[in-house]
């Protein structure tokens, strides 16, 4: 039988990423007792008084169908929220509402570019984002995030990436594997080489109220500069503990949400007027979990540095944001997947490979900082084991 092409170009893009992921599950449901620590979901649930709050609305008939754009109080409330974080005033008709930021990516880019375009994109990155741009026609271009400038993506390399064929510079900040947080110099760099291009600049900033203290958070949103071409996208799943959800929404031009809205209401014309009901409450105020969370995930992250740096030939990389660490395991002469691969069946212990995210994280594995501290210490003294047999056997 025939098949379209994006079948191809996305067959090995979905879930051969999460095998580790996968088979720890299957062991678990087994009755192992695996320590997982591979998936980002937030250590607490979602608020009572959100629940509650779609629960009335589907009380009150809210379930009927909406609209391509976004419920009317929702929109209108995102407008708020950006304008007073961004410093300007955004619009309702510069908001766009999805299931997810997932979806929300995948329309953006849908409307961005096709077959024969070039995405500008950092390596590592986050799994999915090599399937959203390829399942467009588009091909990703990686920029290597370099461990000594934090995982920041570098103006230069960028710069030097750029062909005639370039159309998006797709950024993640804060980022996930990494945690690594784009400053204002960044983005005022960043800003020149988007403006001299003609280039989209999308930012993905689901985890902008997970930075740690003492990291200013800054939005490709706040350059004047940039309102043309900037267009940042954002969900409830990990501000407000709610991935289950499925509420995303993207902030850009006007005429970019005038573009992007026919392909909205193609793909799914609206979502669901509870769950909208139920995000405009949400971020409307100050989430009733994230700064637990960022206490939690930094304290975490410090947890695993003290334990694993410098243990056995290891290297952590401690986030500015977010739930994930880094530990570099190239010492052992292992990559990413073979370590994590026999970590798991010699430690019960499932992390995330680096090249699940990219080349430039070989040898790499990702943590999330997202289970108990008790559970985190003895992760970390089960990979310390792992890393030292290693270690053992080649010498």
């Amino acid at each position: 039988m025939r098949y379209a092409s994006v079948t191809t170009r996305l067959a090995d893009l979905g879930g051969a990423k999460w095998e580790i992921h996968a088979k720890a599950r299957a062991m678990k449901a087994a009755g192992l007792p695996v320590l997982e620590f591979t998936i980002g979901e937030p250590d607490v649930p979602c608020p009572d008084n959100l629940i509650e709050t779609a629960a009335t609305a589907m009380r009150a008939g809210r379930t009927g169908y909406s609209n391509g754009r976004g419920e009317p109080a929702l929109t209108r409330a995102l407008a708020d929220r950006y304008s007073a974080r961004r410093g300007r005033t955004i619009s309702p008709d510069q908001v766009m509402c999805f299931p997810g930021t997932q979806t929300t990516l995948y329309a953006i880019l849908m409307a961005l570019v096709e077959a024969g375009d070039e995405v500008l994109v950092g390596d590592p990155m986050y799994a999915t984002y090599e399937g959203l741009i390829r399942a467009t026609g588009a091909a990703p271009v990686g920029v290597t995030l370099r461990p000594e400038r934090g995982f920041r993506l570098d103006p230069a390399d960028l710069a030097r990436a750029v062909t005639p064929r370039s159309r998006v510079i797709f950024l993640n900040t804060p980022h996930n594997p990494t945690g690594a947080v784009l400053t204002r110099a960044d983005l005022a760099a960043i800003s020149e080489i988007a403006r001299a291009h003609d280039l989209w600049v999308l930012s993905d900033e689901v985890y902008e109220d997970l930075v740690f203290d003492g990291v200013d958070f800054v939005s490709p949103l706040d350059l004047p500069e940039l309102a043309d071409r900037a267009i940042a996208c954002a969900s409830i799943s990990k501000s407000h503990a709610a991935p289950g959800f499925r509420s995303g929404w993207c902030v850009g031009p006007a005429e970019f949400c005038a573009r992007l809205l026919p392909l909205s209401e193609t793909m799914l014309f609206g979502n669901q007027p509870f769950i909208a009901d139920m995000t405009a409450a949400a971020i409307s105020a100050p989430s009733e979990v994230a700064a637990g969370m960022v206490a939690r995930f930094s304290a975490r992250a410090a947890l695993i540095h003290d334990r694993l740096h410098g243990v056995a030939g290891l290297r952590v990389h401690c986030p500015d944001a977010g739930m994930f660490a880094l530990v570099d395991v190239r010492a052992t002469g292992l990559s990413g997947q073979d370590f994590a691969a026999g970590l798991l069946e010699a430690e019960q212990v499932a992390v995330m490979p680096g090249e699940s995210f990219g080349a430039a994280l070989s040898g790499w594995l990702r943590l999330a900082l997202s289970q108990p501290d008790a559970v985190t210490e003895e992760g970390c003294s089960r990979i310390a084991r792992h890393a030292a047999r290693l270690l053992d056997r080649a010498a």
